[in-house]
């Protein structure tokens, strides 16, 4: 056989094989649920990779709770979410509950108290749970890649192989933890619904949850001058759903924490009913302020109860009538009860995802495994925390779905 030498065409030229990285887990999202999954997975002894195309992990985390995460609700039950499929979130809140996290937190030492209704907040600053968590990772040796751009994502026989930043890394298992579309300027994008409907999986309607309401021009303008009036409230959704907590009034319409409540209820073009005054038997006090006051205002009496500037407010509205008490007679009288007890306000719409706490929608839980969030038709494919269709009550229940979800999974990996 002739060796040719020199720069004949024929010359041989040694080919390298393109190694590529390999995983037992690749996470994508280093939010509450993706970073909480891979300190799980690698405490387990996996090698684990989360890639996020943040400069930061924990971001949404950092901005929860004014500043303080609240990370938990010491009343967790299935019954404070929404989902298609309500039975789906019931596993993994039951294996691993609120007190198991709390008990991570205390490990910690981080100092922690409750606000109201079970609610959880670090008494110093939501960095310190970005930070224990990191550390969680760190235990399990996890590599975190940030301002990582996921390009492409295919399956090759048994495994998964994704396009980051034009490289390519290989793994058996891979968990989307992107989250829904809240707050894109934290970096939400709709990358875990394109996956899912890559694989054939169903995604279900979205729209932003745990968010304010805008109101129709005319009752705006009339409302704005009470912006930042807050008030305790009862307010009910079209379906009977109603909380009991705070109302605050915006320049842009209604907030405060049973609004954002109710908003997950709401659907387009549906009235809310408001009760200003749910701890009053108005009747009795007008009664009472009658007999004792007979010459004085119906608004001035009613400003006792609830803000000067919500009072006139309301009588210009016509929801209080501009007479004195002695001359409110029993029709009136019963009208004014249902105006303050029952106030009927139609939404012009949301906030929408900018301001948004979260997303309801998503997808469909139907077509995972409640023990362990994988695809019941894709073999190693996860989805865990706020991309699958369940959506909590504000108050640390949407952290602690991400907790639960991923520790699931995290044992399944």
């Amino acid at each position: 056989m002739q060796h040719v030498r020199g720069n004949s065409p024929l010359n041989y030229s040694v080919i390298k094989r393109k190694t590529v990285e390999r995983f037992d887990a690749i996470i994508i999202g280093a939010g509450a649920a993706g970073l909480f999954c891979a300190a799980q997975a690698g405490q387990l002894g996996l090698r684990v990779l989360v890639l996020d195309n943040g400069k930061k992990a924990g971001r949404k985390i950092l901005m929860s709770g004014g500043g303080r995460c609240n990370f938990t609700n010491m009343y967790t039950e299935p019954s404070a979410y929404l989902s298609t499929n309500p039975h789906f979130c019931k596993s993994a809140l039951a294996r691993y509950t609120q007190w198991d996290f709390i008990e991570l937190v205390q490990r910690y030492g981080i100092a922690y108290h409750e606000k109201t209704l079970g609610q959880l907040f670090c008494d110093d600053s939501a960095q310190q749970i970005v930070d224990m968590l990191l550390k969680e990772c760190e235990a399990g040796q996890v590599n975190i890649r940030l301002r990582s751009e996921v390009s492409h994502v295919e399956k090759k026989e048994q495994d998964f192989v994704i396009t980051v930043n034009g490289k390519e890394v290989s793994t058996r298992s891979l968990v989307i933890a992107s989250g829904g579309l809240s707050m894109p300027g934290l970096g939400a994008t709709p990358f875990g619904y394109r996956i899912a409907e890559q694989f054939g999986l169903q995604v279900l309607p979205t729209r932003a949850a745990l968010v304010p309401f805008t109101l129709h021009k005319p009752l705006l303008e009339q409302l704005h001058v009470l912006s930042g009036v807050s008030v305790p409230a009862i307010v009910t959704a079209a379906n009977g759903t109603l909380f009991k907590e705070n109302i605050l009034f915006t320049h842009r319409g209604l907030s405060g924490p049973a609004i954002l409540q109710i908003s997950s209820y709401w659907q387009p073009g549906e009235f809310v009913s408001i009760n200003l005054l749910p701890d009053t038997d108005l009747d009795a006090f007008l009664e009472q302020e009658r007999s004792s006051h007979p010459n004085q205002s119906v608004k001035n009496s009613l400003a006792k109860l609830l803000p000067k500037r919500l009072t006139e407010c309301l009588q210009m509205l016509d929801q209080i009538p501009n007479i004195a008490l002695k001359q409110l007679n029993s029709i009136q009288q019963k009208q004014l009860v249902l105006n303050l007890q029952s106030w009927q306000v139609q939404p012009n719409g949301t906030e929408g995802y900018r301001t948004a706490e979260v997303t309801i929608g998503g997808i469909d839980t139907h077509q995972l495994s409640s023990k362990t969030m994988e695809a019941n038709q894709v073999k190693g494919l996860y989805f865990i925390g706020e991309v699958v269709d369940v959506t909590g009550w504000l108050g640390g229940y949407n952290f602690q779905w991400a907790w639960s979800s991923a520790w699931a999974c995290a044992q399944a990996l």
